[in-house]
């Protein structure tokens, strides 16, 4: 294993946690297509026992997230949702989750019509403002979940100062930090316990896997992340972990650039006629500017805006687009455009959605890494 402690982040996407092959020579990790592994003697094994437990090529890719991220363990799973549901499956029956309101729909969907079934408890508050978190508290309040930048308004949370509140209460701290990839953000070395990514967003960055990963580095959560991993089973495939481990390598010449296409065509639908407001950290106008600006690198790929004229209005742009493409996901290095209100965030109830601002109107786009004037033409077009 090369020695990569004082290597910069774009050396540290290639090489952690990949060695060549010691028996062939192989650059490149192996996909290791194995349901069991033999013993040479019963309990005496090379340190695989079980695919489902562990898998070398799943060890690479999480050796490789968990260095980018800045955490002792890491833990690779099937899906953003399984990698949720194995931490979630951390608490217990009468434990309290206090969520920031504004978060991917499916993870609505799985705190609020699954995990509450089982007597886990969730407030979902805008912790924008920092003092909701002290009134929303409770003597049962054990984790705080954060997505920043949330999903689709793209509000920017404190990491930092949101950690601080919670660890003085005894509780843990987790961000979903899919939007902004570990090469923009990096939430463990801002005070957060947790660190959850869906990698079949910029980690995979070609829209041909999905997966989720989960870092720490507290021992004892990682413990019991490692024993619901295996126990509930929701594991990537050798091939999928292979895929995630291609596209890793690039990640830090893809957001470079879907940064820069994400800034200019900001910039173009803020000065349009047709468009009534633009959501992008990096512009000034933005809430959390000065936030972003500290805790970010740079301000990623993913823009929100709203229409005038409502929903006819954005349908028009949605199905007139040529190079923006209709689909939900996200983070891949071609540009895509959906309507969160329909597709996802169609599980949050109207009344919520209408609350936090989720309009009609408004459109969400992931910007790749197309020529940026071909993408601003691409939407002229289409608001026309």
């Amino acid at each position: 294993m090369k020695d990569l402690k004082k290597a910069h982040f774009e050396t540290i996407a290639i090489h952690a946690g990949q060695s060549p092959d010691p028996s062939t020579g192989a650059i490149m990790t192996p996909i290791y297509q194995t349901s069991t592994y033999v013993q040479k003697s019963p309990g005496v094994h090379q340190g695989y026992e079980y695919a489902r437990s562990q898998n070398p090529t799943r060890t690479a890719l999480e050796e490789n997230l968990a260095a980018m991220e800045g955490a002792k363990w890491g833990f690779c799973f099937a899906s953003g949702c399984a990698a949720m549901t194995a931490t979630i499956g951390t608490l217990r029956a009468g434990d309290h989750v206090l969520v920031c309101d504004d978060v991917y729909g499916g993870t609505y969907r799985l705190f609020s019509k699954v995990f509450s079934k089982f007597g886990v408890e969730f407030s979902f508050v805008d912790l924008t403002q920092t003092e909701n978190l002290e009134k929303h508290w409770k003597k049962t309040t054990k984790l705080l979940w954060l997505e920043t930048p949330t999903n689709p308004l793209l509000k920017i949370l404190d990491i930092q100062k949101l950690s601080e509140l919670s660890h003085a209460r005894s509780a843990l701290v987790l961000v979903d930090n899919t939007f902004c990839s570990p090469y923009l953000q990096q939430p463990l070395q801002l005070g957060a316990d947790l660190v959850l990514h869906s990698t079949t967003k910029y980690l995979g960055g070609h829209s041909d896997v999905v997966g989720g990963f989960v870092g720490t580095s507290n021992d004892e959560v990682a413990q019991a992340i490692r024993f619901n991993q295996n126990s509930m089973g929701g594991v990537p495939a050798p091939l999928d972990c292979f895929l995630a481990l291609r596209g890793t390598k690039t990640l830090a010449v893809r957001m470079d650039r879907h940064c820069e296409n994400a800034q200019k065509i900001a910039e173009f639908l803020a000065g349009h006629c047709q468009v009534e407001k633009v959501i992008y950290p990096g512009l000034k106008n933005h809430l959390q500017y000065e936030i972003a600006s500290r805790q970010m690198k740079n301000f990623g790929g993913m823009i929100s805006f709203v229409v005038k004229g409502g929903l006819a209005k954005a349908k028009a742009v949605l199905e007139n687009v040529k190079i923006f493409s209709l689909a939900e996901s996200l983070g891949g290095v071609e540009s895509l455009i959906e309507h969160p209100a329909i597709m996802t965030h169609a599980s949050v109830p109207a009344e919520n959605r209408k609350k936090l601002g989720i309009v009609d109107g408004l459109i969400r786009i992931s910007v790749g890494i197309e020529n940026e004037i071909d993408l601003v033409e691409d939407l002229k077009m289409a608001l026309q």
